[in-house]
């Protein structure tokens, strides 16, 4: 059974940190690329990074960029989100996701996805 479970999500203040964690098991870790994407009601699911399956190669979208850092443990199969300087417009549900089609594309077409977790950022 494919199984992706995000997890660290939480209440902080605006300039604090959080670091999110994606459990992954299942299916072969190391040949998806993992994405983070988050999303407010009534907003579409965004894709805010990416990393590349092998070479971890990441990619940002320019609002989190300088701020959060994706990265990934294959031999643990686990993926994380590290989040500073946070601002109240980083308050999401965030998703982690694993995917075949590269990072260069930002939609939301990825094989699994793992249920949220919320991040409230309060100023």
């Amino acid at each position: 059974e494919v199984q992706l479970q995000a997890s660290g999500g939480g209440l902080v203040k605006v300039g604090g940190s959080l670091r999110l964690s994606c459990a992954a098991s299942g299916f072969t870790f190391e040949d998806y690329h993992i994405a983070w994407f988050r999303q407010v009601p009534g907003d579409l699911r965004d894709r805010i990074s990416c990393i590349t399956n092998r070479d971890g190669g990441e990619h940002y979208d320019d609002s989190v960029k300088g701020r959060f850092i994706i990265s990934r443990d294959n031999g643990k199969g686990m993926a994380y989100l590290q989040m500073n300087d946070l601002k109240p417009e980083d308050t999401a549900v965030y998703y982690c996701a694993a995917g075949l089609q590269t990072c260069y594309y930002t939609n939301d077409d990825m094989d699994y996805w793992g249920k949220g977790t919320q991040v409230t950022v309060s100023s």
